[in-house]
């Protein structure tokens, strides 16, 4: 069994750090508008918290399947599934021990001027109630000065079943240990979100965001208008704006006011999840930095939540013969 470690990748102007347990970006520290570079990922300096479980998917990629499904219930070509309810009454991220908690096996790690790491999964037939074999793998490429990809690809061997990853940083481009992130602007663009029950499942609607507090088409403060949404932002958008590069699609683009450091997404998923870190509280990270609540922001491009059980979202069913296929680009730069 692989034990779980950390890798770096450095190009000379940004550096990842990066685990073999979940895929999981503990540190990634980027340049702000003086050149000095910080840390803007929330986490943990060492592994022990993260498998102590005292991470609240601080920088894993989770999956089977990201997200909720309802009730944990799903049915697949007429068979029925069940599955961990981790997150009463649903399943959330793929169950108690989904890809986020398994330490992948490193297939290759490649220095130079863009450098490389490739994980590689193999997910057994019925673990946390999906079904099928699924070869997965994820490789994180540095492919410019100030440019991090993520590619994720998944093969069912045997059997159909739903797929769909995320990538679940919290992002605080004023550092990790700089506060919550109510200040940073965001521009998402998406022009409708899925609204959601009491129970945080998408009701199956298409909803403009058009005169709502989840309209983000243009730069808005994340705190501008969180108080009309409960406790905070947790929503998926429907990624509809035409703006494409590298054949992704323009997902997002965050800015943080004071170190003038912004993030560009990038990403080929019909989805995003728009997380403000809502359930953090009082958890210490690196360098004894307490994190509370709205000290991140995930950005998780996805497949719809509860995809499988609502057959008006796009399908997230990969079949045996197909491939399920994810990129993200986490572009940097300073204005």
């Amino acid at each position: 069994m692989a034990e779980p470690k950390l890798f770096e990748l450095n190009n000379g102007t940004i550096q990842l750090k990066v685990s073999n347990l979940g895929c999981t970006i503990t540190s990634l520290s980027v340049p702000d508008k003086n050149g000095k570079l910080g840390d803007v990922v929330l986490g943990f300096d060492a592994l022990e918290p993260y498998l102590k479980g005292a991470a609240p998917y601080f920088g894993c990629i989770v999956g089977r399947v990201a997200n909720r499904i309802k009730d944990g219930k799903f049915t697949l070509d007429g068979a029925h599934y069940s599955l961990p309810i981790n997150k009463p009454p649903n399943s959330l991220h793929g169950g108690h021990k989904g890809y986020d908690k398994v330490v992948w096996e490193v297939v290759e790690h490649k220095q130079g001027n863009k450098p490389s790491i490739t994980f590689k999964y193999y997910s057994r037939d019925g673990e946390e109630g999906y079904p099928g074999e699924l070869a997965v793998t994820a490789t994180y490429t540095l492919t410019s000065a100030t440019t991090l990809r993520l590619d994720m690809e998944a093969v069912p061997q045997n059997k159909p079943t739903p797929v769909s990853l995320a990538q679940h940083t919290y992002w605080n481009l004023g550092g990790h240990n700089s506060g919550n992130v109510l200040d940073h602007t965001i521009q998402i663009l998406a022009k409708h979100v899925t609204p959601v029950d009491q129970n945080t499942i998408p009701t199956g609607e298409i909803m403009p965001v058009k005169d709502t507090p989840f309209d983000f088409t243009t730069e808005q403060k994340i705190g501008s208008r969180i108080h009309e949404v409960g406790i905070g932002y947790d929503h998926n958008y429907v990624l509809d704006c035409e703006d494409e590069q590298w054949g992704l699609k323009h997902a997002v683009k965050l800015k943080d006011p004071v170190s003038s450091r912004v993030l560009n997404l990038w990403t080929n998923a019909p989805g995003m999840q728009f997380y403000t870190a809502n359930y953090v509280h009082g958890i210490v990270g690196k360098g004894g930095a307490q994190y509370d609540k709205h000290s991140g922001v995930c950005l998780e491009t996805q497949g719809f939540p509860n995809a499988i059980n609502q057959p008006d979202f796009p399908s997230i069913v990969v079949r045996p013969g197909e491939k399920y296929e994810h990129s993200m680009l986490f572009e940097f730069s300073v204005e």
